[in-house]
């Protein structure tokens, strides 16, 4: 993928947050991928957990965000597990900031 739009697409998704954590989903690591062809961006994405109930409201917020890229004619957005996400894949200026663990993702971490 050229390298303005891989930018552009990660910037955009910069405005995606997830909901529970309060940090975006470029910079909390749940994006693994991205693949851009004549028109089509597919997006590898993971969740922080797998019973994660917000996929569904992650999916639709990046469709939205990717809608103001005029190059991108369809999104695919295919949800992988492996590897699983860790708070170790965040951006590190991110856990620097003192990132928490909610409660319920202390246990697996730990």
């Amino acid at each position: 993928m050229p390298k303005p739009i891989r930018k552009q697409i990660a910037d955009i998704l910069r405005h995606v947050d997830d909901p529970e954590l309060g940090i975006n989903i470029v910079d909390l690591g749940l994006v693994y991928d991205l693949q851009f062809d004549d028109g089509d961006l597919t997006i590898k994405l993971t969740m922080t957990t797998p019973a994660c109930p917000l996929s569904d409201y992650i999916k639709r917020n990046i469709r939205h965000v990717i809608d103001q890229v005029k190059q991108i004619d369809r999104v695919h957005i295919d949800i992988v597990w492996n590897p699983s996400w860790s708070p170790e894949m965040m951006d590190p200026d991110v856990r620097r900031r003192g990132f928490r663990q909610p409660p319920q993702y202390a246990s697996q971490y730990t």
